[in-house]
């Protein structure tokens, strides 16, 4: 097996097992461990073709930069943590969006992204 192939198969089941959109740095620390050697600028590589690929989806979150899961899954929205930074899946959708559409548009995707605190950082708030 050669290196790309280790370093990608690191980097995707550090996405695997997190079952949560990761940020480049939080796959690099999951994946490390898996492929010594493993640096950032190639984290950056891999992850960019896993998305070129179809491997790998973008999760774009308002002011926290691009983060990356595995491509395939079933519609959901996203969770951002406002004290840890750490963005988790959603399952569901509140629907009846097309009657938010202004009259005469065409609604084709949403994007819908929850803020507060996870269940880790609830139990240090309180």
């Amino acid at each position: 097996m050669n290196r790309q192939t280790r370093q990608r198969e690191a980097i995707e089941s550090a996405l695997i097992r997190a079952d949560r959109p990761l940020r480049p740095a939080e796959i690099l620390e999951l994946a490390g461990p898996l492929c010594p050697g493993l640096g950032i600028a190639t984290v950056y590589r891999q992850v960019k073709q896993g998305v070129e690929d179809g491997r790998l989806r973008l999760v774009e979150i308002p002011g926290s930069g691009t983060l990356y899961e595995v491509a395939g899954k079933h519609h959901h929205h996203h969770f951002e943590c406002r004290s840890c930074g750490r963005v988790f899946e959603v399952d569901g959708c509140p629907g009846g969006l097309k009657g938010l559409t202004p009259d005469g548009f065409l609604l084709e995707s949403h994007e819908i992204v929850l803020y507060g605190l996870c269940r880790d950082c609830c139990g240090s708030a309180a």
